[in-house]
């Protein structure tokens, strides 16, 4: 937040700057624009996760122009500039690489880690600063680039905590663990991995799908055939919800584990009565 602020500022300075050069004959602005960059996936499977990321940063632009800020004896007025990365890392990068050109002053964003990652090298290189709310994998912020905040807490917090949780509780023996090889749920699934085998829980060989993969039958009946007591996905909620209705239609027992990207209100309708009993996480 802290660097946000701070590159707010820096710009107002160059622009005051810049108008105490010109003639004094020319009255100078009574305001001057600050453009704020917001990226989320605004399309696809986990658009209403995106929408509402995109939905805050516009409530808190809409509160910061109310407000009237004043920087320099000048009024800032912000502009919101919303971009759809398609919770796809190309994208991501193209999307990032605009905002960039526009000159925005900082991102809020992006939702995911595997966006948020590669986007943060070419804001980071711009000195634009970018502060996400949800992406969790300690890579973001691990490699010292200038610049790059979150506001959440990371998956190596995270995944001890939702295992812990799930040996105090559900006292497994065996777990059966599934990601979607993103740069999150493959991130988190290690973390609870980790955790699980520490703990001397026995933890079946990885199963895996992908972001967009909706039809888990093939996998859910192989670990049916292997007992597992618990299964815990590393993914968001549109790929979550599908895995746990098959799994109880398949008439997979085990309790089903989740973090913080299928800990949302949607998993009641993607699951329907198959999120009865559902442990998840969310990330402080």
């Amino acid at each position: 937040m802290i660097r946000s602020h701070f590159g707010v500022i820096a710009i107002a300075a160059m622009v005051g700057v810049t108008s105490c050069g010109e003639d004094k004959k020319v009255q100078a602005p009574a305001s001057f624009t600050i453009a704020i960059g917001s990226v989320a996936p605004l399309t696809g499977g986990i658009a209403h996760l995106g929408k509402d990321n995109e939905n805050g940063a516009r409530l808190a632009v809409e509160e910061a122009n109310a407000a009237k800020i004043r920087i320099g004896g000048k009024e800032a007025v912000f502009q919101f500039l919303a971009e759809d990365d398609q919770e796809d890392a190309k994208v991501g990068n193209t999307v990032a690489q605009k905002l960039v050109d526009a000159k925005v002053a900082g991102v809020v964003g992006h939702l995911n880690s595997g966006t948020s990652i590669p986007a943060s090298n070419i804001y980071s290189g711009a000195n634009i600063p970018m502060i996400t709310g949800s992406a969790t994998n300690p890579e973001l912020t691990e490699r010292g680039l200038k610049g790059v905040f979150r506001v959440v807490g990371r998956d190596d917090q995270q995944g001890p905590a939702v295992a812990n949780y799930l040996i105090a509780n559900a006292k497994p023996k065996v777990v059966a663990i599934i990601d979607d090889a993103t740069a999150y749920g493959k991130g988190l699934a290690n973390e609870v991995e980790k955790t699980l085998k520490a703990a001397g829980v026995i933890v079946l060989a990885r199963e895996q799908g992908t972001n967009k993969t909706v039809d888990w039958k093939a996998v859910l009946t192989k670990l049916k055939g292997r007992s597992p007591d618990a299964v815990f996905y590393g993914g968001m909620d549109s790929t979550a919800g599908p895995l746990l209705k098959q799994g109880r239609e398949l008439g997979v027992k085990a309790v089903f584990s989740f973090g913080d990207g299928a800990c949302t209100d949607k998993m009641g309708e993607f699951a329907g009565s198959g999120a009865d009993g559902l442990l998840c996480s969310q990330a402080g």
